[in-house]
């Protein structure tokens, strides 16, 4: 969707689908989409549980978007419903069993922030590399859901520590406390100091960073749309 000059912001996006533009919607969620599969899947731990969340987000989204009322961007209100359906579905696990993860995670093109640099490592370099990435990811499974979502979107989506806070609906000194205390459990389940985890930089100082370097594409049933 277009003006003569040029593409419909979000807000003007969103201000169509409330007057009844059928397209709108459909427009944002593709504009959207991949930095919010990243963050499902990151936020759920499997491509599964993801493309769940991700679904019960945007059909949320849609139903809601009369309560829109531009009080943030509408792409911190879309992150705000992904995140929130992600850990309303961890909450419910009472027990929540660790999951393999995807065979395809390095072979899938990243999305956003998290597109993977070009190597020249050796293989062996790559291979441990790769270790390291999987056993980062399996360890931010153990985190709290609060904890895990603050990484997610600090230290792998990038974001800033007030626009983080926006999304999870909290003050800024309690996400910096849940990244805090969240790379202090990293450290210990990794074995590695302390020290090490820290940082306040959102790209690539903490090693929950390096579980970033790609993500499997958002499955065909959570790529479209049509949300009616």
């Amino acid at each position: 969707m277009e003006l003569s000059d040029g593409p419909l912001s979000d807000a003007q996006l969103m201000a169509a689908h409330q007057a009844g533009d059928a397209e709108a919607f459909g427009e944002l969620f593709r504009r959207h989409r991949d930095r919010m599969w990243a963050v499902a899947l990151r936020t759920s731990g499997n491509p599964e549980d993801a493309a769940d969340a991700l679904q019960d987000a945007m059909v949320s989204a849609f139903r809601r978007a009369d309560s829109f009322r531009g009080d943030s961007a509408v792409s911190t209100w879309l992150h705000r419903i992904v995140v929130n359906a992600c850990l309303d579905r961890m909450r419910r696990a009472k027990v929540r069993a660790a999951q393999p993860l995807p065979d395809d995670l390095e072979e899938s093109a990243a999305r956003g922030q998290l597109l993977a640099a070009p190597t020249t490592d050796s293989p062996e370099s790559q291979a441990e590399q790769s270790d390291v990435r999987r056993r980062l990811l399996h360890a931010l499974d153990q985190l709290s859901a609060e904890q895990k979502a603050a990484l997610v979107l600090v230290d792998i989506q990038g974001m800033s520590i007030d626009k983080a806070a926006d999304v999870l609906e909290c003050a800024p000194g309690t996400v910096k406390s849940r990244c805090s205390r969240g790379r202090h459990r990293l450290a210990e389940l990794l074995g590695g100091s302390r020290a090490a985890f820290e940082g306040d930089s959102p790209h690539g100082t903490s090693p929950a960073s390096r579980a970033s370097k790609s993500v499997p594409s958002a499955p065909t049933h959570a790529r479209g749309g049509d949300q009616s």
